[in-house]
């Protein structure tokens, strides 16, 4: 069968039009037994994904059950939506393989990836549904949900506690209150939170309810003139101004863990690992790092927050679908999914495995706001968005340098739009 597999997603802004053909095997593996017994499984896991113990244990408990190996090949990011495009088109593509979230929906549009809703019916009713978004396209299951991770606030313990602060904030309000305190208290900048950090504004976003897009008949144009995304402008606006960062930057123009690190600043909103960028930069800053989940309006209730992960999917021109999804059950197993959220600190598919993250400190507090979350508009159409310059990030420095965010909206309205309407 003829399919044209186009990938117009992510960094390098890139269109790749393909034909191939592809198929089914006649025989299919079975699940268990030992029909699948002198056959080897392709599975392509991105560098940094996949621990080696977990790639060594999951592959015993596959074979034991299949009588089939699974041969992992680790891939780089850099020129991965390129690599992986061609490898769909190919007669014998992997197997199984790892996808961006955000990616998934213009894979799944251009016929690339096998439908698995016979897989979420047996072992995905409690994914979080936050999670399971992304792998779903056209009212579809398109992929299953794998690891995840979210912002969260990382802050200087000596900072706070010399500013006379003593409880973590719960709200909002409280978060803000105590960022000028420090301000007021100390010499020190309260939040380095420079202007462009716009995964952050869209987990704001989130929190409001907003979406970046709408519909207009039959595509998608702007929505960033939407009261609740200048609501979310507003709220980055305020915290930003106690910040001394520059607002046309975003938060790796300096690397903000550098500037973390030199302590003289109370918090940044990143990553889990960008303490670590802060303790390469100032060893001694170490003992002094904290974290805590964003607080949202009211207590009890995270900030919204943007949720970068992966999912894993099949090839649809796999031979090996039956075995694939054998894999795919292992490796998303509670057993399985656990022990890499565990390993990697990464937030695991179901909530009930958050117990496996105990004793990560970043994963902790990462945690709690997952449910909640989500990610930029899951449509093939958006990739081309995200290139520089990003519209979005226009849009943030324009309101933090003085235009109200409708303003800010009609600036950006038709660069975003034409974006939006380029050929997939």
């Amino acid at each position: 069968m003829k399919r044209k597999l186009v990938a117009a997603i992510g960094i390098a802004g890139m269109i790749f039009s393909v034909a191939a053909c592809g198929g089914k095997d006649d025989d299919k593996a079975a699940a268990d037994g030992n029909k699948g017994k002198g056959q080897t499984l392709t599975v392509w896991v991105m560098d940094g994904s996949a621990p080696d113990q977990w790639q060594k244990d999951v592959a015993a408990a596959f074979e034991k059950k299949t009588q089939a190996k699974v041969k992992f090949e680790v891939q780089q990011w850099n020129g991965i939506q390129q690599k992986l495009t061609t490898a769909l088109s190919e007669e014998n593509p992997p197997d199984v393989f790892e996808i961006g979230n955000t990616q998934t929906p213009a894979y799944a549009k251009t016929g690339g990836l096998a439908e698995l809703a016979d897989l979420k019916s047996s072992i995905g009713a409690d994914w979080t549904a936050a999670l399971n978004n992304s792998s779903v396209f056209d009212n579809k299951q398109y992929a299953a949900p794998w690891y995840f991770a979210n912002r969260v606030v990382i802050y200087n313990k000596k900072i706070w506690a010399d500013a006379g602060i003593d409880e973590l904030p719960k709200t909002r309000d409280e978060f803000y209150a105590d960022l000028k305190q420090i301000g007021s208290k100390t010499k020190n900048e309260p939040i380095y939170l420079p202007g462009q950090n716009w995964y952050h504004f869209v987990g704001l976003t989130i929190g409001e309810g907003a979406e970046l897009v709408k519909k207009d008949g039959d595509k998608y144009v702007s929505n960033l003139a939407d009261p609740k995304v200048a609501a979310a402008m507003e709220t980055y606006k305020k915290f930003q101004a106690l910040s001394k960062a520059p607002k046309d930057k975003d938060e790796a123009t300096p690397q903000q863990g550098e500037v973390f690190g030199k302590g003289n600043v109370g918090a940044i909103i990143g990553m889990g690992w960008e303490a670590g960028t802060a303790i390469k930069a100032n060893p001694a800053i170490e003992k002094q790092i904290g974290y805590f989940t964003i607080p949202g309006a009211t207590a009890g209730k995270p900030e919204g927050v943007f949720l970068g992960g992966s999912n894993l999917a099949v090839a649809a021109g796999s031979k090996k679908q039956e075995l694939a999804k054998e894999f795919l059950k292992i490796a998303l197993s509670d057993q399985y999914e656990g022990e890499l959220a565990k390993i990697n600190g990464v937030i695991p598919n179901k909530e009930s495995l958050q117990s496996n993250l105990a004793g990560n400190a970043a994963a902790e507090a990462a945690a709690p706001a997952a449910a909640g979350g989500g990610t930029t508009p899951l449509i093939p159409e958006w990739a081309a968005v995200e290139n520089a310059p990003n519209p979005v990030k226009t849009f943030m420095t324009a309101v933090l340098n003085g235009k109200s965010p409708a303003e800010a909206a009609k600036q950006v309205e038709g660069d975003f739009n034409k974006r939006l309407a380029q050929q997939q």
